[in-house]
């Protein structure tokens, strides 16, 4: 009976729709899902609430209508978070093996990461994810230290943080429908979950994860993300150049866009044109292909060479032979693999999603709802994993929730 099993809920308000998928998991291992709603989103602007009332009344329709297909209610959400507010930096520590032997101890190890973690954040702002590398151990990359012998132990976090206020916002609109927020994730890391294999991210691949309002990012190394980020640009500001370029309504350049919009130029005759709706009916009209495809492949190749540029140093192409792995809703613009490999310099690819996830939720645009259960799924096989839970989102939540 689905009573007696435990439900894992899955939400992401995103600035083009809200997506929830429920999970069912059996035997503390086995996820089978169970629920989907889906919804148009209101009240949100490049990830970010701008109106609590729509944003909540949208994201409940599509609670209610994953729970309506599960057969029954949720109580806690694992909850995507993005947003150009948040922001993360890289801190380290390092101490002497303690032990006579220099054997080192489960002390070591707790000491070292708790000083990684160290860094006060500015007033105003919340750990999301505390993101450790590989440990060294005498300058050489361990997984597990314990018990190994050396003298020097070395750990350190890519801190992800966000505005207090703004990961609140996000909060209240589950907590306002009585479900409580178990866990916040970055939406590049749960995207860049379902997208790669642990092997592409132990070899070094680059996720983006390219929404309506929003481009995530997770730079993977070493089996671990090294890097994370978000740029405020999505596939709604190729809508809006189309629209403000060509002098068309909104709804008329996202069509433009979906049929004929390129990340690279691939009419050759500039004489080539396209009608806007076919029919010939008034308002019909035509427009260059050509012209089309150069405003798209503009707003593509910008949008590329800002995400290379805030991941600066990080990004090296010798490190990432895997390449850059594509995904969201605006990934799928003709093109975006082949401008990728030209601003990179590594092949690019859309990602596919698990060979078990149903025809229904292969689009890349389900590529973070996915992950989020698959956060969700190991969240309750490892409860008590210092990694993820230790001074990070969690011990944050209850602050931020206090009534001002």
């Amino acid at each position: 009976m689905i009573s007696k099993t435990r439900l894992i809920c899955a939400v992401e308000i995103g600035t083009s729709k809200v997506a929830v998928l429920v999970g069912e998991l059996t035997r503390g291992r086995t996820l089978n899902i169970i629920g989907l709603g889906s919804c148009q989103s209101r009240g949100v602007i490049k990830g970010g609430v701008v109106d609590y009332k729509e944003a909540s009344t949208c994201t409940h329709a599509a609670i209610q209508a994953a729970e309506e297909r599960a057969g029954a209610p949720v109580e806690v959400v694992y909850l995507a978070q993005t947003g150009a507010h948040l922001e993360g930096f890289y801190n380290e520590a390092a101490v002497n093996v303690n032990a006579a032997d220099n054997c080192v101890s489960a002390l070591d190890i707790d000491t070292v990461c708790r000083l990684a973690k160290a860094k006060e954040l500015p007033e105003g702002r919340a750990v999301v994810h505390h993101i450790r590398r590989p440990f060294r151990l005498d300058g050489r990359l361990v997984p597990d230290p314990e018990h190994l012998v050396g003298q020097r132990l070395e750990a350190g976090y890519w801190t992800v943080h966000g505005n207090e206020a703004k990961i609140g916002d996000h909060i209240h609109v589950i907590t306002g429908f009585n479900l409580r927020v178990e866990e916040l994730i970055l939406s590049s890391l749960a995207a860049g979950t379902m997208v790669t294999s642990p092997e592409e991210r132990q070899n070094g691949v680059l996720v983006l994860d390219i929404g309506c309002g929003t481009t995530d990012y997770a730079l993977y190394r070493d089996g671990v993300a090294y890097q994370t980020g978000v740029v405020p640009v999505g596939g709604d500001h190729f809508t809006n150049d189309l629209s403000l370029s060509l002098r068309l309504t909104r709804g008329q350049a996202e069509k433009i866009k979906l049929r004929y919009g390129s990340a690279t130029l691939r009419a050759r005759d500039k004489h080539e044109k396209v009608w806007l709706n076919g029919d010939y009916s008034i308002g019909d009209r035509q427009f260059p292909r050509q012209s089309i495809e150069q405003i798209t492949s503009a707003r593509a190749r910008e949008l590329l060479e800002v995400v290379r540029k805030k991941l600066g140093p990080a990004f090296v192409p010798e490190q990432t032979p895997v390449g850059v792995v594509l995904t969201g809703g605006a990934a799928k613009l003709p093109g975006m693999d082949e401008a990728v490999g030209k601003v990179f310099g590594v092949p690019g690819r859309l990602g596919e999603a698990p060979a078990w996830v149903s025809d229904e939720l292969r689009d890349p645009g389900f590529s973070t709802v996915l992950g989020l259960l698959y956060y969700g799924l190991n969240a309750q096989a490892e409860r008590t994993s210092a990694a993820r839970r230790s001074g990070g989102f969690l011990q944050n939540i209850k602050r931020i929730l206090i009534p001002r």
